[in-house]
């Protein structure tokens, strides 16, 4: 059960593109199309799994042992980043179009704090392996779940009659606010 609830707080309590502000970058640049969002969020939600799992064994099995745990940063930096080539190489080997659609995104995905943030978390809040694992998927769902929500709202305003001096960033950043808002709703429900 406290899974199951880890993974919610993560996904949705405390989504960290929507509570913590991590990662607003890939959200506001990728969330113009619902394919693109979801071809992102998957990208992110692999690297964030991957990284939680990979940076829990580099922190507990090589950084403990040998007493350098002022190396943390740096490691997990190379983890994301290490991850994010193959993640990149593979999605240009098997999809060109779906490479060009993310475009610029798609490295960025190395310099996402909420990648980042994801292994500190997991280091600070003491997390098991399973745990570490799950927060990642968590946090990862939760990623994708905002970046479609958003995406699907920015392709409705697109019919809309938005105001001339709302259109664009504006509006973009107006609705990245109240969904904010509404996420916020979940908070003090889960706490893990």
């Amino acid at each position: 059960m406290k899974l199951v609830l880890l993974f919610i707080s993560a996904a949705i309590v405390n989504n960290f593109v929507l509570t913590y502000f991590l990662g607003i970058c890939p959200f506001v640049g990728v969330s113009k199309r619902i394919s693109s969002a979801i071809s992102m969020g998957l990208a992110v939600m692999f690297v964030m799994t991957i990284a939680a799992a990979v940076t829990w064994l580099i922190y507990h099995l090589i950084l403990i042992p040998f007493h350098i745990e002022i190396l943390e940063y740096v490691a997990f930096i190379l983890v994301i980043a290490s991850l994010v080539q193959l993640v990149e190489m593979f999605i240009r080997k098997v999809s060109k179009p779906l490479y060009d659609a993310l475009g610029i995104y798609l490295p960025l995905i190395t310099t996402n704090c909420a990648i980042l943030g994801l292994a500190l978390f997991s280091v600070l809040r003491d997390y098991s392996f399973i745990e570490s694992l799950i927060f990642g998927i968590g946090a990862g769902s939760g990623f994708t779940l905002a970046l479609v929500i958003m995406a699907g709202i920015r392709e409705e305003l697109e019919l809309a009659e938005v105001p001339k001096h709302f259109k664009g960033a504006g509006i973009t950043m107006i609705v990245a606010g109240s969904l904010a808002l509404a996420f916020m709703g979940f908070a003090g429900l889960i706490s893990i």
